[in-house]
């Protein structure tokens, strides 16, 4: 039972960094992108190319971080990823969402964001292949943090909580102490009315895309680093990504951060009672008991 608990946080680490942009987008350009889920694996997949990249040009930062199996070149190949991935969603706004969006057909750019993520994860699977990868062929070995009950956690998964919260808490920062916090927020809150008070509406909404595409790259390493890469990440983690924006209230990015870990630990616990192939159907439980209960999300009120 403190096994799942420990593990629930963990991977909800991982469902918070994608859902706060998506929470994101969805509040400022209204409509649910259901490609973003792909940015997790553009990302992955990102980082993997430049990891060799670095490893093969500069052959001492293919060496371990400590305990961990993530290299000094995968350090820098996921700062990379961030900025890659951000650009990949800022292209795909200009190219599909910002020309069905000028035309006002909201509805539609929910029908295209199903297209986009198809073509990202089939073209994702041409070039790398359908098969399973990994950053690190190294066995990394659990850490006992207790003996009763046995509690094990890998290196891995605290380093991945670690940064998941260390990017929580910088993005917490830029929004309450800066002018560009200020900014999105009044143009989530009333795009009219703040453009009418200076804001340049187009530039927050880039930085939005930037913003969620650079902690969807992020999120996509920290899977990968816990688990294997295959171009299935974005399917896989559609749901609980999706459930966690929904318990935290969409606009919420507080609310996402605290859906992500709820969604984490329901999911995992789920799994004392229940068989381990009925788990991808724990999120859309979730889905189904707060639109049930609460439409407006359980941290709604919390807005950001």
């Amino acid at each position: 039972m403190i096994q799942h608990l420990v593990d629930g946080v963990l991977v909800g680490a991982i469902y918070a960094l994608g859902a706060i942009g998506l929470t994101m987008v969805m509040h400022m350009l209204r409509f649910a992108n259901f490609s973003h889920a792909e940015l997790l694996s553009v990302g992955a997949y990102a980082a993997l190319v430049f990891e060799k990249l670095f490893s093969a040009l500069a052959p001492p930062l293919a060496a371990k971080i400590g305990p961990l199996s993530m290299s000094l070149a995968l350090a820098l190949a996921v700062l990379v990823s961030m900025a890659i991935t951000a650009a990949t969603a800022v292209l795909i706004d200009k190219l599909v969402f910002k020309r069905i969006r000028e035309r006002g057909e909201e509805l539609s750019m929910v029908f295209a964001s199903f297209g986009v993520a198809l073509i990202v994860r089939n073209v994702i699977g041409l070039v790398f292949g359908l098969g399973t990868t990994l950053y690190s062929r190294e066995i990394p070995f659990a850490m006992v943090l207790s003996l009763d009950p046995l509690i094990l956690v890998r290196p891995d998964q605290i380093f991945t909580l670690s940064a998941a919260l260390l990017l929580m808490v910088i993005l917490h920062l830029v929004l309450s102490r800066t002018t560009f916090g200020y900014s999105l927020r009044a143009v989530a809150e009333n795009p009219a009315l703040a453009q009418i008070a200076g804001v340049n509406l187009r530039r927050i909404v880039i930085a939005v895309w930037v913003i969620g595409g650079g902690l969807a790259a992020a999120a996509g390493v920290f899977y990968g680093l816990t688990n294997q890469i295959t171009p299935m990440i974005g399917r896989d983690l559609l749901m609980p990504v999706f459930a966690a924006t929904i318990v935290g209230g969409i606009g919420s990015i507080y609310g996402a951060a605290a859906g992500g870990f709820l969604v984490g630990l329901a999911a995992n616990l789920a799994l004392v009672i229940l068989p381990s192939g009925y788990s991808p159907s724990v999120p859309f439980l979730i889905i189904l008991l707060v639109l049930s209960f609460r439409p407006s999300g359980i941290f709604a009120s919390e807005r950001a």
